[in-house]
């Protein structure tokens, strides 16, 4: 199919070229272009379809109405669902969205926004790394508009949108303990990340509030083990804590994890157990039974995001950071 230039636009509304340049850069009113020529013009570009070159656009204004969303895995539902909506929110303010997976590797997270600095990005919405200070905080020394999201590091100055994760985490481990559960186990990963201390020291403090807290019934699963190594570990945990009657995995992938788990083991969901999961799936929907999760606001965390990363976009000298924290949801279903 042949590529729409400006000279094409020109020949079919029969002005020059400069005329038609003029127009889809929005400067025809400027220029002394009458509105009748403008809007024929415009008629004209949308009939046949007319995409403005981004490179050219780019050299133009500086800009590439382009935005690099750095998440840790696509392939996880949570993180895809949320690439979406970013996607949409942006698609309505008319610009495009270059998404990337890290793996959680911290040079592969350094790379790509090195990359995407090269393709000259207008912003940046970043899941980080563990060790990815030094570059958030190189982008902020380049005065980047830059937005963190789901975690974040305390101690940089830096806008971040995340679920408020000690105030769910205490709230769910709560729910549990009013349904008369007493033994309740808490599995976490070994990563470390604000997040996820944030989720653990909720459980925790519930339990200790309650009287029931026992340091042995908390597993850390190692953060980079396969599924394989992670369903090892489940069940050799709940062989050796036979008294578990419920439990709260602080991350979608290790729901999973424990359902295989259970599943090998013959323990039964609620009847043995109760289960409840941060982050929702659609396996835990079709379990069953299906399975109690706490959700996380994607939708609050999308739009705010893409808000706050375009306060930067169009004032970086006036913007001020600002440290959203979005309530996420309880929902209850079969599993307890």
């Amino acid at each position: 199919m042949k590529k729409i230039t400006i000279k094409d636009i020109a020949t079919e509304a029969e002005v020059s070229i400069s005329t038609v340049s003029f127009v889809i850069n929005g400067k025809g009113e400027k220029m002394g272009i009458s509105g009748a020529v403008i809007k024929k013009v415009q008629d004209v570009a949308e009939r046949l379809n007319y995409r403005p070159s981004m490179i050219a656009t780019s050299l133009r204004t500086g800009k590439t109405r382009s935005i690099g969303l750095i998440v840790e895995d696509i392939s996880n539902q949570f993180f895809a669902d949320l690439a979406r909506v970013i996607e949409d929110e942006a698609k309505n303010i008319d610009y495009r969205v270059f998404y990337c997976s890290t793996g959680d590797d911290d040079e592969r997270s350094q790379e790509l926004i090195h990359s995407l600095l090269q393709a000259n990005v207008d912003g940046f919405i970043i899941t980080p790394t563990k060790n990815l200070e030094e570059s958030v905080e190189l982008l902020i020394k380049l005065k980047k508009p830059v937005v963190l999201i789901d975690r974040y590091f305390p101690g940089q100055r830096v806008s971040h949108v995340v679920m408020d994760n000690y105030e769910a985490s205490n709230s769910a481990t709560k729910f549990l303990i009013n349904k008369g559960c007493k033994n309740i186990a808490v599995v976490n990963n070994t990563s470390e990340m604000i997040q996820m201390s944030l989720r653990e020291d909720g459980c925790r403090d519930a339990l200790k509030e309650a009287g029931i807290y026992k340091d042995s019934l908390v597993l850390h699963m190692e953060y980079h083990s396969n599924e394989q190594n992670r369903i090892a570990a489940v069940v050799e945990f709940f062989q050796k804590n036979k008294e578990i009657d419920a439990v709260i995995f602080l991350t979608n992938y290790m729901g999973l994890t424990g359902l295989q788990a259970f599943k090998d083991m013959g323990i039964r969901i609620p009847q043995d157990i109760s289960v409840v999961s941060f982050d929702d799936h659609d396996s835990f929907k079709l379990h069953t039974p299906t399975i109690t999760v706490i959700e996380q606001p994607i939708k609050e965390i999308a739009v705010k995001s893409i808000q706050l990363l375009m306060s930067q976009m169009t004032d970086m000298e006036a913007y001020k950071v600002e440290k959203s924290l979005k309530k996420g949801k309880l929902i209850i279903r079969e599993s307890v």
